[in-house]
């Protein structure tokens, strides 16, 4: 009795010991247990996504890729999977698992410290939320009282759905539906069992098990779960043979956009981060905005042929570098030697390993071995300069040699083909001219290589691109399509400029009276210079206003004419746009709506949009701003209507005498398209420095610049209608593909009559060489000699019924 009596009071002693011991412990870390409000109001960080009007991703932003997915969505399989590996008890214990922290307790004792072990589901999301992972007596504890506390307030499911969500799965995949994608491209739903059992085995140790950078581990740690899954009877035989029988078949699927827009992408996220701070990256928020898949794409590959076309055609400048010793080296150091030299992301650097006189066999970066043929290589005639090109190659060994080092990349015909990194820029920017939509944007040629964005952040001359905005001025202030302008040589004494001014046209020809019409689509200098002096500088200047320009930013002396202002691209393509909506001015956007991590629609964009069959509203009580109701892709929509800031007339007279840049003038390679709603304008600069193309339709503009950062020369022969124009071809292409013609409205105001095509008077009666104008009522011009026809009027009649027929016809 005496032996039970001490026993007793001992046990109770160390009762009492270990409750004040525990109550002392709790009393130290309760601060660090989280409230029931807190528990239940637990946010995930989930990164910034950024997809295309058409829910195609873009780009994402945030240290943790997270796509959070609730317990419905859980696949059982994969669940069953998780217990195996991490916790078979789970449904059955209290959130602390007896046994392990006995392990834990010992570890203590024998070392000093706690080594792991012993943790719960419950525990490891206690430890990912509210906790750090050292490895302390202290924090041990803290994380055995939240989990007791947390399996008092939340469900079990609850428990597993922030499992499932917060984990770290390697390659900066949080939660089992990002690893899902990381590893396999998929989402969750679309795995099978034994990809379910390899995701399965990553929180462990998700470097050790990584299946694409240790298959081996990943594979054995994968059919291990596979085993206990079968123990535990989460599945059958059947199934256990079929899915330890499964190749590994994980690659590393990073952060692949379902459409490349870098430019896009970097200009929203730098917009938000004004707004949002860093907590841009953490809290969910998703952009939609206007760009249009299928238009980018295609943007994306125009820019990508037309700049490596103009390349190409300037000559090779050599091979990367010459390494003769590393034709010695065993395959390993040869593959690490090529993987230090940066190329672009689906380009491959290669090792020249052996010639013929037509073939060169070449071992990739990436450890495999092509052979080249003659045909992916002879293009490349040495360069010189932008002028000039070397004699063409005859053998391989006149481009290359074993041991150099060169740059390919993919070709759909001949797999691959020897290239060379370009030193061309150019860029693209189209936009919905209703709206100002922008569905398009491509700021250079590589954004991975060089992330400056020259739509929006270089400004460049445009060049005769810019004379249209001149002609309407004119057209606007009693000019028509028929006024003369001398082209003749003359010289300009302007107090703003330096010396006495002698401009030439590009020809260096002089045609002496012109139309209007045939000045524009012919881009004579000369005529556009006259024409500025004779409308005025400054009213020109505040015209230009009306197409988006500061006139402060503009020239203000009569080089205005010929396109020397520095302007965007972006700034090029809203003032056309004006043209191509019927006169009203827009405003570029690129948000269409952002939502948050619940989907609620946190910002609408609100564009001012023209009105051309909407219904409209009151005007807005603080301004002459007029609302209407639109029909939009989110359904009907209460927007600001578009100011008109240009006559239809006028309007309509300039898209017809663009037209006829493409049907005569330095744009009529753009005819290859077969569009007869086509208008547009080239632009060169002095030297060749800038080449332009602007274009527009009805509904769609798009402006493409091309030219060396460094404002170098682009050569010989090189024009807008050269380099820049066959990329806006190749791209409206595929943008207009599948879409009717679309005209801007031509006013019925508007009369054709026949004049002399010399004088730009109206033509006699029975003229031959007349040919058909379009004017404005009371701009009508005289005949040179008395009208005795007492039927002009009738006469002025039919021929505006004959336009309309050809109109039609066309």
């Amino acid at each position: 009795m005496k032996v039970l009596k001490i026993l007793f009071f001992l046990t109770l002693f160390g009762v009492i010991t270990g409750a004040a011991v525990t109550f002392g412990i709790y009393e130290s870390v309760k601060d660090r247990i989280p409230t029931v409000a807190e528990l239940k109001d637990i946010e995930l960080q989930i990164p910034l996504r950024i997809y295309t009007e058409d829910n195609k991703l873009i780009g994402e932003f945030g240290e943790q890729r997270r796509t959070p997915i609730t317990y419905a969505q859980l696949p059982p399989q994969l669940e069953h999977a998780i217990l195996a590996a991490e916790d078979s008890n789970f449904y059955h214990h209290p959130g602390i698992d007896i046994m392990g922290l006995g392990r834990a307790a010992v570890q203590l004792v024998t070392t000093g410290k706690i080594q792991g072990g012993g943790s719960t589901i419950t525990m490891q999301v206690a430890r990912n939320y509210f906790l750090s992972f050292q490895q302390t007596f202290t924090r041990k504890f803290t994380e055995i009282f939240i989990s007791l506390k947390m399996e008092r307030e939340l469900t079990k499911h609850e428990i597993l759905e922030l499992y499932v969500n917060k984990i770290y799965l390697g390659k900066r995949a949080y939660g089992f539906e990002a690893a899902s994608q990381v590893y396999y491209g998929k989402t969750l739903k679309d795995l099978d069992l034994a990809q379910y059992a390899m995701i399965a085995g990553l929180p462990k140790a998700p470097s050790s098990y990584n299946p694409v950078v240790n298959p081996s581990r990943a594979l054995i740690r994968r059919n291990w779960i596979l085993q206990r899954m079968l123990s535990l009877g989460s599945i059958n035989k059947k199934e256990y043979q079929e899915a330890v029988e499964a190749p590994v078949t994980a690659t590393d699927h990073g952060m692949a956009p379902d459409v490349e827009a870098g430019y896009v992408a970097e200009m929203i996220r730098s917009e938000l981060h004004v707004t949002y701070g860093d907590k841009l990256y953490t809290d969910g928020l998703s952009v939609y905005t206007t760009i249009n898949s299928k238009r980018q794409t295609a943007a994306n590959q125009a820019i990508n042929d037309g700049v490596l076309s103009y390349d190409m055609k300037h000559g090779y400048r050599g091979t990367i570098a010459t390494r003769l010793k590393l034709l010695d080296e065993p395959l390993e150091e040869q593959e690490k030697a090529l993987n230090a030299y940066n190329t672009l992301h689906i380009w491959k650097v290669g090792l020249v390993l052996s010639t013929t006189d037509k073939t060169a066999d070449v071992l990739l970066n990436n450890g495999d071995k092509i052979t080249l043929p003659w045909d992916s290589m002879k293009w490349a005639n040495p360069y010189i300069n932008d002028n000039a090109r070397g004699p063409a190659p005859q053998t391989v060994a006149d481009i290359m040699v074993p041991g150099d080092i060169i740059d390919l990349r993919p070709d759909a015909n001949l797999g691959w083909i020897l290239t060379q990194k370009p030193k061309l820029q150019s860029a693209l920017i189209s936009l919905d001219s209703k709206d100002g939509a922008i569905q398009a944007l491509v700021g250079g040629f590589n954004y991975y290589e060089n992330k400056f964005n020259r739509v929006t952040q270089s400004k460049r001359q445009p060049g005769s691109s810019f004379k249209p905005f001149i002609y309407s001025s004119a057209l606007a202030h009693g000019y028509t399509a028929a006024s003369i302008i001398n082209d003749a040589p003359i010289v300009f004494e302007d107090s703003n400029l330096d010396k006495a001014w002698r401009p030439t046209n590009d020809n260096g020809r002089f045609y002496g009276p012109t139309r209007l019409r045939p000045a524009l689509y012919r881009s004579q200098n000369i005529v556009s210079v006259r024409l500025l002096q004779e409308l005025g500088i400054k009213p020109t200047l505040k015209f230009l206003t009306r197409f988006g320009f500061n006139q402060d930013e503009l020239p203000h002396n009569l080089s205005l004419a010929l396109g020397t202002a520095s302007v965007s691209p972006m700034q090029m393509a809203t003032g056309y746009a004006v043209f191509s909506n019927g006169g009203y001015k827009i405003t570029p956007y690129l948000i269409d709506h952002i939502t948050d991590r619940n989907n609620k629609i946190v910002f609408q964009a609100n564009p001012e949009t023209v009105c051309r069959t909407c219904t409209l509203l009151d005007k807005n009580t603080d301004s002459d701003q007029q609302t209407g109701l639109f029909n939009t892709p989110q359904g009907v929509q209460n927007r600001p209507v578009a100011k008109q800031e240009l006559d239809p007339e006028v309007d309509y007279i300039i898209y017809d005498m663009m037209r006829d840049v493409i049907r005569h003038g330095t744009g009529r390679r753009a005819l290859v398209l077969k569009r007869a709603d086509l208008a547009g304008k080239t632009g060169t600069t002095n030297e060749g420095k800038d080449a332009w193309f602007s274009g527009y339709n009805g509904n769609l503009v798009t402006t493409v610049w091309s030219g060396f950062d460094d404002s170098t020369s682009l050569g010989k022969g090189a024009f807008g209608s050269s380099v820049s124009l066959p990329t806006w071809i190749d791209y409206m292409r595929v943008a207009l593909d599948g879409t009717p013609l679309s005209y801007i409205h031509k006013p019925s105001s508007l009369v054709t009559v026949r004049i002399d095509p010399k004088t730009g008077e109206r033509a006699e009666p029975g003229q031959k060489n007349a040919i058909f104008e379009i004017f404005r009522k009371n701009h009508i011009p005289p005949r040179r000699k008395t009208d005795s026809d007492n039927g002009q009027g009738n006469e002025v009649q039919q021929e505006k019924q004959t336009d309309n027929a050809l109109e039609n016809l066309f």
